[in-house]
């Protein structure tokens, strides 16, 4: 698994009463166990400045219009894993580099 990855992954809800399986970007894979991901969604009528609109296409996988959410970022361990849809587009990718040094002020 490297950055960049569209995977499938059981998503915990926030306020941590369950989950659902959603498509995930991979920022970031630790030498562990571990890796952090970033919420893909599928509603992009709630846009905030940190989505990241993605159209779909045979590199992604993704099936329809959607956003990555950069302020909705999990780590998880990469077990957990179900499979992967693709890779993100390397503007695409930059994009959301860009948007988290915005969101952390680095």
């Amino acid at each position: 698994m490297l950055k960049g990855r569209i995977v499938l992954i059981p998503f915990p809800f926030t306020d941590l009463t369950g989950q659902k399986v959603r498509p995930a970007l991979v920022l970031h894979v630790s030498r562990g166990e571990d890796c952090i991901v970033a919420f893909i969604s599928t509603r992009i009528e709630k846009r905030n400045p940190y989505d990241i609109r993605v159209s779909p296409s045979s590199t992604n996988g993704l099936k329809v219009e959607s956003v990555v959410k950069v302020d909705k970022l999990a780590t998880l361990q990469k077990k957990i894993v179900i499979g992967e849809l693709g890779v993100l587009e390397r503007q695409n990718l930059h994009i959301v580099d860009v948007a988290l040094r915005k969101l952390f002020k680095i």
